[in-house]
């Protein structure tokens, strides 16, 4: 689903009440988990924290004038998705999370090349996020980035 906000806020006003609390509950384990130096914005149409450029003034390889994406989530016509950017360019971090994932939720991962999709709303693993948001400093991802993606 597209949703049509410029402020994480409007984003999540327009959305159905039960997503609401899911999306919510999201953000807030973002906004106080999250190393400091993230920031919080719109991108791609959904809620997102990225490195400013004011921090990497390169921006994404992509689009220079973006910041650097790091993490968004947004909810979509079957299912709540996280986008996390690091869990795919760090091998050791996607192992841990794969492995911890059952110990957190009763039903199997749903792992795209790109998301983690949530389809039900009572078995989100709010915790495993939790500790997931507070695995990887902003420089920690420019660096991983820049090994990664730009010299390449």
């Amino acid at each position: 689903m597209k949703y049509d906000a410029n402020t994480v806020d409007a984003y999540i006003a327009q959305l159905p009440e039960e997503r609401q609390e899911v999306i919510t509950k999201i953000r807030s384990i973002f906004q106080e988990n999250l190393p400091k130096g993230f920031t919080e914005t719109i991108g791609y149409n959904m809620p997102a924290f990225v490195v400013s450029h004011d921090t990497y003034p390169n921006g994404y390889h992509c689009d220079p004038k973006l910041p650097l994406p790091f993490i968004s989530f947004a909810s979509q016509k079957n299912f709540v998705a996280l986008y996390h950017m690091g869990i795919y360019a760090n091998k050791e971090l996607m192992d841990w999370f794969v492995g911890e994932y059952p110990k957190h939720c009763k039903r199997k991962l749903d792992m795209g090349k790109s998301c983690i999709r949530f389809k039900k709303m009572d078995d989100i693993p709010y915790d495993l996020i939790t500790e997931l948001a507070a695995k990887m400093a902003p420089q920690d991802w420019i660096d991983l980035y820049e090994a990664n993606v730009v010299n390449r």
